[in-house]
């Protein structure tokens, strides 16, 4: 525990400190003085010197066993030994000044109200705070902004030995957090969990208050990467945010925030693995708690099925693992791959004291349970060689989507309102699969994916990664880290995708590259890696270390555009092309056309309906030749629905190569997707749905009998 006048350090590893943070603001601030044009200059210099001294000290190597772990962040539930209390609703918002970011930590605005230091706003939590309000300053703001809120911790929270943990689903990017004027921690990714032990800086029973500082800016060592400059306005200068990733760069708290309770020894964290052989299933499990003292510990572990039934247990003194073996096990499945796809079973984890020969004999059970924790098992088995990727041993074919965590308003803040909407519109459409582009979405949406049986191949936050370093490296592998120790008992995450698009023609990106692929596959052999190519066959150097190749190609828009009598046979060429090279199974990640909803031409013409079902039917003939090489596993549409993106002339809005518009509605080519995806679903036409094809006239042994019978 903590004591008030101790720094609380978060359970996720961290590079961010409050003094680093200082240093990189204060630099900005100097940026922005009257010697803008000097310091720019000194600043990029210098940051190309870090760069170029990497290279020259490590040459084609980068230095390993630095990198970070991340203990417990189990995902906060209630129980009989956990309690949760929401922080999610309006806060009190104020927006840094632009030439001014470090104002308010020199001010230490975290030190009483900030209504008190500036004027406020109310803000929601959790959303993006972008596109809330009227004000396009805030819109593009970068640097630093503040919330802060006021709440009451129960006093029955002080009683016991309780301890109390402030979580955080994600936030947008670096931050620090305070209670009640005591910094509890830092972080510096976007997109991932983040936890303290707050025990000692809450007032129970009283109000307390939290505070939180948001810097949205990227760098070159940073992950994603991106670039901060002064450019010259009407008025003077402002710090111009640039990256190369088309996405909007939201920021703000964008998932809940949570107090939660937990016993003075209690389960900090679980691992499971799965397996099955003929009707028998087996759920390996490995417990983390609290203390180092286990010899007087006993575990319990209960499997129940989907309808509350206890179907096995298991019972672990000290060493806190175990098996659970459960006959006539029903595996997890993808979506149309079986009749209950996404079969789970609810895993109860009882932590106790071990019996004692001189225990009272009258002493209850559950004076002896010392916490209780549960989460959902999927129990199925992954197997991949180089011509196929297999689950539950039968060769999969993915069908679905590149998405993006975006709406108008919220950004991308949690709604599981809109998450209930995407997962239906992901199984009307027949899609079993799609891709976390390009980072980690939120803990519910993995939740939800296993669930109804979709298959995720989550990717980490690095997108369009170059200027490759030891620094770069170093966050990038952390990044993995976190993602992995987040999602590893997910049964919908059958891949781990360690970049999109990154540079990797470059040929200091062998080493980078062959660094993250061991790390990742060292985290975790049981699911195979990739990563989104976007480089020529022939340049690219990263496709060799990787277990899936995954290649990005828009035949007919940027390349060839207008062109629909080239695509299928360069679709097929290529993926031959990275199947020769490499001798492993080959998927498109992405391929698409931007498509202005409404717009319609006869002949199809770039940016119509008419020409983005065009380019999908062309993409499909490829795959479907594809198939028969028995190499290649899968195909994902760019993208599920349109969304924002930085603004440039080439976006009109955003990115419309969604088949969805960003307020969830079909365009032409959801219907045409539609129909392939049930058509290739596996369990054939007795589960497609009746409105697949809609009645038009009778089938022709129908016509000609009728003609007979007239």
């Amino acid at each position: 525990m903590l004591s008030n006048n101790t720094k609380p350090v978060s359970t996720v590893s961290s590079s961010v400190s409050l003094n680093s943070n200082s240093i990189r603001w204060r630099l900005v601030d100097r940026l922005r003085a009257n010697l803008l044009a000097l310091l720019r200059v000194v600043t990029f210099a210098v940051m190309g010197m870090i760069g170029c001294m990497v290279n020259v000290v490590f040459g084609a190597m980068y230095t390993s066993g630095n990198e970070s772990s991340t203990e417990g962040l189990l995902y906060p539930i209630e129980s009989e030994t956990r309690e949760m209390k929401k922080l999610d609703g309006m806060w009190n918002f104020v927006r840094s000044e632009s030439n001014n970011p470090s104002q308010g930590i020199r001010e230490k605005w975290y030190t009483d109200d900030l209504a008190r230091f500036r004027k406020t706003i109310q803000m929601p939590v959790p959303s993006s705070y972008n596109d809330v309000t009227e004000d396009a300053g805030l819109r593009d703001h970068v640097g630093t902004v503040w919330y802060d809120r006021k709440f009451f911790v129960p006093r029955a929270w002080s009683k016991g030995d309780d301890r109390v943990f402030l979580r955080f689903g994600s936030v947008h990017y670096s931050t620090i957090v305070w209670i009640n004027g005591v910094q509890v921690m830092t972080h510096e990714f976007g997109h991932l969990p983040f936890e303290a032990d707050v025990t000692n800086a809450l007032k129970y029973g009283a109000e307390n208050r939290i505070t939180v500082l948001c810097d949205n800016v990227l760098l070159q060592v940073t992950v994603p990467q991106g670039k901060v400059d002064n450019q010259a306005i009407d008025n003077g200068v402002e710090l111009v945010q640039s990256y190369t990733f088309d996405f909007f760069n939201y920021a703000g708290i964008h998932r809940s925030v949570v107090l939660y309770t937990v016993p003075r020894v209690y389960i900090r964290d679980v691992v499971i693995h799965t397996s099955y052989e003929g009707d028998e299933g087996r759920v390996d499990y490995q417990v983390t708690t609290s203390t180092n003292e286990t010899d007087h510990l006993l575990l319990k572990v209960k499997l129940y099925d989907r309808n509350g039934t206890l179907v096995s247990k298991d019972e672990s003194e000290a060493k806190l693992q175990g098996t659970v073996v459960v006959p006539q096990v029903q595996l997890w499945w993808p979506y149309l791959m079986h009749p209950e796809p996404g079969y789970l079973y609810t895993m109860e984890i009882t932590l106790g004291k071990a019996q004692s020969n001189d225990a009272p004999t009258d002493e209850k059970e559950e004076d002896t349970v010392l916490d209780v924790y549960r989460l959902k098992v999927g129990i199925r088995t992954l197997e991949w060689n180089n011509s196929s990727f297999l689950i539950n041993g039968k060769p999969i074919y993915f069908r679905g989507f590149g998405r993006h965590e975006d709406s108008d308003i919220r950004g991308k803040g949690l709604d599981l309102a809109l998450l209930t909407k995407d997962f239906n519109l992901l199984k009307w459409v027949g899609a079993n699969a799609y891709r976390t582009s390009h980072y980690p979405y939120s803990e519910e949406s993995m939740q939800f994916a296993d669930e109804h049986g979709i298959m995720i191949i989550d990717e980490c936050p690095s997108v369009d990664t170059e200027n490759f370093s030891q620094i770069l490296l170093e966050k990038h592998k952390s990044s993995i880290e976190q993602l992995i120790h987040r999602d590893r008992n997910h049964p919908s995450v059958v891949m781990w995708s360690i970049a999109n698009e990154p540079r990797t023609g470059k040929m200091v990106a062998t080493p980078y590259f062959e660094a993250v692929a061991q790390y990742t596959k060292k985290l975790d052999p049981t699911r195979p890696i990739t990563a989104a190519i976007a480089v020529n066959v022939n340049d690219d150097v990263a496709a060799q270390y990787l277990d899936i190749v995954s290649f990005n190609r828009y035949n007919a828009w940027y390349a060839n555009s207008g062109k629909l009598n080239m695509i299928t046979n360069r679709v097929i060429e290529e993926a031959e092309a990275w199947n020769k090279k490499h001798n492993k199974p080959v998927l498109m990640s992405e391929y698409g056309a931007d498509t202005q909803e409404g717009l319609h031409t006869l002949p199809a013409y770039i940016w119509s309906e008419d020409y983005q079902t065009r380019v999908f039917s062309q993409h499909f003939k490829a795959f479907d030749a594809l198939r028969k090489q028995n190499f290649f596993i899968g195909e994902f549409v760019w993208n599920f629905a349109d969304f924002k993106t930085a603004q440039t002339y080439t976006r009109v809005g955003g990115n419309k190569k969604g088949i969805f518009t960003r307020n969830r509605q079909p365009k032409a080519a959801a219907y045409l997707l539609r129909q392939r995806y049930h058509a290739l679903g596996e369990l054939g036409k007795s589960h497609r749905p009746d409105d697949l094809f809609l009645y038009t006239a009778p089938e022709n042994s129908q016509l000609s009998q009728e003609k007979t019978e007239l």
